[in-house]
């Protein structure tokens, strides 16, 4: 008996639920197992960095691409390719007995991550095109993903306490087969008839000019900014960018149609997709680090404090939505921009102060995750919806990538950031002068949450523990500054308060 349209959509809508949740638990699970998989497999800060790294760097380096293949070949053909690879990743991932190796599985996650995450909105688009059923569908989409988003450090940090890390990569096999099988009984194919042909040149050469610059950011005090191999790293990315723009401006149907970024409400949504991730997210694999090694909490605790800041994200997303219906994009994603950022600078006061503790970082944590809310279906719906049907994947893949290239760059600034606080810190207040190598090699470990590093180097564990907080003092009032300032820039490009009277009258 073949299932009627409201069951296939209802299979659907599992579907893209469960690879949703499984690409939001990678996501923060992962800084829960970091100073686990520190000791165990070694691993030094920068792999570290690299081991959440390469997920978002393979995603977002070739999330459009696979939004192109969708429109091409099919999305549920791409969908349930992307989510068959990511189980054998997962595998792999449990399985890796180095680094080097779990990076590479890392990054095979990453990619077939993208394919999941770019055909999930195009399905939704495609299979639910009433208004109420569309909204209705999107808010269930969010809160999935957000429950990813918000449990993992929790699961991350339980698993890792009642059996061992390789497990948080290994549920993700489980949840892969079943997503198959709802998949295969409830996506219906669909695709861009007028795609007719890949935009190959325009894939690569994206993905060379992200991985060249979240690898210098990354890699650049070590390899020297104005050494031969970081310049020359720096011309190649440069160049990578502009051809990319060259030839997406030139071909008939570009994976980013840059002429589309006239339409308000795309770029406005783009906006609202990068601002998160200037500020929100990569914050997530920080905030577990300070908690644990500043607080001194064990990774339930530390995972249970998170929730803090990442359950808001699961209960305001029908709340948004209803709100984009009544008040219109243009007041909802600056409102949860500039609430993100307020969010950001009550966590800086706290992270300043002497006193810090799970009490004194709830309200940051709260609003933040409010702002959060507010901003991340409204800014996919409002992205997909501003263009034809036929075209929902181009700007699936647009929204997405501008997301995951955003938070790729800013783990690795934010990174860079709490780096550099950390040494400037050390250097003032160690008692007495240490070698430059030494003083690197010390803010490594202890950026990465190792304070005993100190006390090998004969260090009082005290300034270590300061120099850290310091550096995430740092690292929020940045994220506090970069979410004000595009919920500025998002409100002026929705028209500022005449696009917000227009609304309003329509309806």
């Amino acid at each position: 008996m073949n299932p009627t349209p409201s069951s296939k959509n209802s299979f659907a809508l599992v579907a893209v639920c469960l690879s949703a949740l499984m690409l939001g638990l990678e996501i923060t699970s992962i800084p829960s197992i970091l100073p686990t998989l520190e000791s165990v497999l070694p691993a030094d800060f920068r792999q570290l960095q690299w081991i959440m790294n390469a997920y978002t760097i393979a995603m977002c380096a070739v999330l459009m691409a696979m939004g192109a293949l969708g429109d091409r070949f099919g999305r549920k053909r791409i969908f349930m390719s992307g989510v068959v690879v990511f189980g054998i990743a997962s595998l792999i991932c449990g399985l890796a007995t180095s680094a080097p190796l779990l990076i590479a599985a890392r990054f095979l996650q990453g990619l077939s991550a993208a394919a999941m995450l770019a055909c999930q909105v195009a399905v939704l688009s495609h299979q639910f095109r009433d208004g109420a059923e569309r909204g209705k569908a999107f808010g269930w989409w969010g809160i999935i993903f957000g429950i990813g988003l918000g449990f993992g450090p929790i699961v991350g940090g339980g698993i890792i306490t009642l059996a061992s890390w390789e497990w948080v990569f290994l549920i993700h096999v489980a949840i892969a087969a079943v997503t198959v099988l709802f998949a295969q009984k409830g996506v219906e194919e669909s695709s861009d008839p007028q795609a007719t042909r890949i935009d190959l040149a325009g894939m690569v050469a994206l993905s060379i000019a992200v991985f060249g610059i979240v690898y210098l950011i990354t890699q650049g005090q070590e390899l020297g900014l104005t050494s031969p191999a970081a310049l020359a790293i720096l011309t190649v990315s440069i160049a990578s960018l502009i051809l990319f723009v060259i030839v997406e401006n030139r071909i008939a149907r570009p994976m980013f149609d840059f002429s589309a970024l006239r339409i308000r409400r795309l770029s406005g949504a783009l906006l609202g997709s990068s601002g998160m991730n200037f500020s929100f997210w990569p914050f997530v694999i920080y905030l577990p680090i300070y908690l644990q090694a500043v607080l001194d909490y064990d990774a339930i605790a530390a995972g249970l404090t998170v929730l803090a800041y990442t359950v808001p994200t699961i209960m305001v997303p029908p709340l948004a939505e209803r709100l984009l219906l009544r008040r219109g994009p243009g007041m909802v994603i600056p409102l949860g921009l500039f609430t993100i950022g307020a969010g950001f600078i009550l966590l800086h006061f706290v992270t300043a102060s002497a006193h810090a503790n799970w009490m004194t970082l709830l309200p940051g944590c709260i609003v933040a995750g409010i702002g959060l809310g507010l901003t991340n279906t409204p800014v996919t719906n409002t992205a997909t919806a501003a263009v034809p049907p036929e075209r929902a994947g181009m700007a699936s893949g647009m929204d997405m990538s501008a997301r995951f290239i955003s938070l790729a760059v800013n783990i690795a600034i934010m990174g860079l950031i709490l780096l550099s606080g950390v040494y400037a810190h050390l250097a003032q207040a160690l008692p007495h002068p240490a070698a430059e190598t030494t003083l690197r090699a010390l803010a490594d470990a202890v950026s990465a949450g190792n304070l005993a590093a100190a006390e090998s180097h004969g260090f009082p564990i005290t300034a270590a523990r300061d120099a850290l907080a310091h550096g995430i003092g740092w690292v929020t009032l940045y994220g506090a500054i970069s979410a004000w300032t595009l919920a500025l820039v998002s409100f002026l490009v929705f028209g500022g308060k005449k696009a917000m009277q227009v609304e309003a009258l329509q309806r």
